[in-house]
């Protein structure tokens, strides 16, 4: 059996964050879209799922068309069966998180992140499949004293820890 492997690159600007996972079936596209819907409406969204059976087509949803139209193109570059894609704006995938894992669909989350990313995904006369993905750049040092505090300030700043 032959196996290649692609860096599939996500592009997207840099206020958008990005969820990457797979799910099993053409419901996860409506469930996805509701999860998200609920979670806040402040949050813009869009979402793509690559079926893998019966049309094979790019499902899409969302409550914002340029984040739609970001999420169709990251999963067409992926090109994964049962991958989806999701872009967000105003809101920061920690908030919707648990909510995209509780939907039933969802077997499995590669990367929610801000930063870039790149997509690994092994091809095979079966088709493609991702592997993993290649989130952010490496660590720069070990955070100091000074670095521990500004951590826990943007936290609290933030409003995730008391």
């Amino acid at each position: 059996m032959h196996v290649t492997l692609d860096a599939v690159p996500v592009d997207k600007p840099g206020d958008v964050n990005v969820i990457v996972g797979q799910a099993h079936f053409i419901k996860t596209v409506e469930d996805l879209h509701e999860a998200l819907a609920a979670a806040g409406p402040h949050l813009r969204f869009g979402l793509a799922f690559c079926e893998a059976s019966g049309d094979r087509l790019i499902r899409r949803s969302g409550n914002d068309d340029a984040l739609a139209a970001l999420a169709v193109a990251g999963a067409e570059a992926i090109g994964a069966g049962h991958s989806f894609v999701i872009m967000l704006r105003g809101g920061f995938p920690v908030s919707v998180l648990n909510q995209v894992k509780a939907v039933p669909e969802v077997c499995s989350v590669y990367c929610a992140t801000a930063n870039q990313v790149q997509v690994l995904v092994a091809v095979t006369e079966a088709g493609r499949g991702v592997i993993g993905v290649v989130d952010g750049l490496p660590p720069a040092g070990v955070e100091a004293d000074a670095d521990v505090a500004r951590r826990h300030r943007l936290l609290r700043d933030l409003g995730y820890k008391l």
